[in-house]
């Protein structure tokens, strides 16, 4: 079966018989779910098995923002709280080993969560190195202010999560963390130069530019691209993206709902694809709009169809790890 080269959001906790009716005609290639999508472990874990039973294929992404701190989706008390990005960052600044090991093992111990009810895809990490005076919309999601922290900890995180069966999503590629705004909202403009940014924010994507997937952030780099921002712009994508960071995974754009882009909800989804992501991600499960998106897409084919099977070939059994010392070390930075 041939899938179509984005990822959508639905409205709630159960596929209203219109979703399953698009879903089946549309096959989007991955479904990605939110608060208002979940109810307790058994509810998600129907939801997730009558989509895939909606678009008739096992080859899909279920995604989650599971960062942990204010971004967690699956919440108490069906699931365990779990600490923010930052909360490593702190331990490591004493302790680095246990800070890389913490992050590892809690991630993979989150991912057992994840794959009980079907979810084989976690949005982190969050590679973004926030500045002082920038838009907190990252703040604490950060794992550090400190490059080779972000970098040492997010392999971390991103193991975690493999070795847990999940993949994760490096984001948000290039670098959002000088961002002035939240891109939910308005356009956020960064106005460092590309030397800066090629000694900083490009940094720590580059270092893990071997991840499967990538999602990019909706921003405006002025000394890049003066007229478009990055989810737009075949310039940053290709130049950048691509050739200087050297990620060669399949790169999602952002959510298309978000603010920082214009025009309508399909024109949104034609222009992130011919920019060159691969895939575009549509969130908010408007109907209207999802049929919007769909309308607006290609195919998943060629370099984004290769890129796609090798990310899901990359989704393994999970290995066995020491839950005991991760949940002692789960409780060290909880303290």
């Amino acid at each position: 079966m041939t899938l179509k080269a984005f990822i959508t959001g639905v409205a709630g906790p159960r596929l209203l018989n219109e979703e399953k009716a698009f879903l089946k005609e549309a096959r989007p290639c991955g479904l990605i779910v939110f608060d208002r999508n979940i109810e307790d472990r058994d509810q998600l874990k129907r939801l997730v098995a009558d989509y895939r039973e909606a678009v008739g294929s096992e080859q899909q992404f279920i995604l989650i923002d599971q960062e942990g701190g204010r971004i967690q989706r699956m919440r108490a008390p069906h699931w365990k709280i779990w600490p923010a990005g930052a909360q490593y960052g702190e331990l490591y600044k004493s302790d680095p080993a246990a800070a890389k090991l913490a992050a590892e093992l809690i991630y993979q111990m989150m991912s057992e969560e994840l794959l009980d009810v079907g979810i084989n895809v976690n949005c982190v990490p969050l590679l973004d190195i926030p500045v002082p005076g920038a838009h907190d919309i990252i703040g604490d999601r950060a794992l550090s202010g400190d490059l080779e922290t972000i970098i040492e900890l997010g392999r971390s995180v991103a193991q975690g999560n493999l070795n847990g069966g999940v993949l994760p999503v490096i984001k948000h590629i290039p670098g959002h963390g000088r961002a002035t705004s939240d891109s939910h909202i308005a356009l956020p403009t960064i106005q460092a130069s590309r030397d800066v940014l090629e000694q900083t924010d490009f940094k720590t994507f580059k270092a893990l530019n071997d991840f499967p997937l990538a999602m990019t952030g909706h921003l405006l780099m002025t000394d890049l691209d003066p007229d478009l921002n990055v989810s737009v712009s075949k310039k940053i994508i290709f130049e950048v993206i691509r050739d200087w960071i050297g990620f060669d995974g399949l790169l999602m754009s952002d959510d298309l709902s978000m603010e920082a882009l214009s025009g309508t909800i399909g024109e949104r989804g034609r222009d992130v694809v011919e920019a060159g992501c691969d895939v575009a991600l549509y969130c908010k499960g408007v109907f209207d709009q999802m049929l919007d998106v769909a309308a607006s897409v290609p195919e998943l084919e060629g370099k984004a169809l290769r890129r796609f099977t090798m990310a899901h070939e990359e989704i393994k059994a999970p290995t066995p790890y020491d839950k005991e010392l991760a949940l002692a070390l789960l409780s060290r930075l909880q303290a």
